[in-house]
């Protein structure tokens, strides 16, 4: 990951002849990526700075044209390569709220200190996100404010749930 950026999307196949590229949006709403400009594409360690020329719904995704790609060759040499953007350009959030990236990686442990393992990765579902903690068992608990989730601590990185796998 790129010191001082976020990570909010990846590109994931190429669109058409003239370079457009399907883009994989983690912002809430998808549309929220083109706010954040210039994205930062990583692939295989490289870096390259690019500026998103247009951004598109495409059925349930996005896609979009970005500078200096101009065709599907072009296009298919960046697949897989992940979009990032200065943090500075993402809001500051409420107390008590997270970015997902700031969750990843953060030890899990439960109300007896014992460590349940780490966040590897989060995904939504209707009712609330879910949190997949990776340990001795793999877990996977709600992301409940308050009720599951009773502390975030991220100077510590350490996330305190009042969870019971259920049997």
């Amino acid at each position: 990951m790129l010191v001082g950026k976020m990570l909010v999307g990846k590109i994931t196949a190429a669109y058409g002849i003239k370079g457009w590229v399907k883009v994989h949006s983690f912002t809430r709403p998808k549309e929220n990526i083109v706010g954040y400009l210039p994205w930062s594409l990583t692939l295989d360690s490289e870096a390259l700075q690019l500026d998103v020329l247009e951004l598109r719904e495409h059925g349930k995704g996005l896609v979009a044209r970005l500078d200096t790609i101009d065709d599907r060759n072009s296009a298919e040499a960046i697949l897989g390569a992940e979009i990032f953007v200065d943090r500075s350009c993402l809001e500051n959030l409420a107390e008590g709220e997270f970015y997902w990236n700031d969750l990843i990686g953060l030890e899990v442990i439960d109300m007896s200190d014992q460590s349940l393992g780490k966040i590897d990765s989060i995904f939504e579902t209707g009712a609330n996100d879910v949190l997949v903690i990776e340990g001795e068992k793999r877990l996977l608990v709600p992301y409940v404010l308050g009720d599951v989730i009773k502390s975030v601590d991220l100077e510590a990185g350490k996330v305190r749930i009042d969870w019971v796998e259920p049997e």
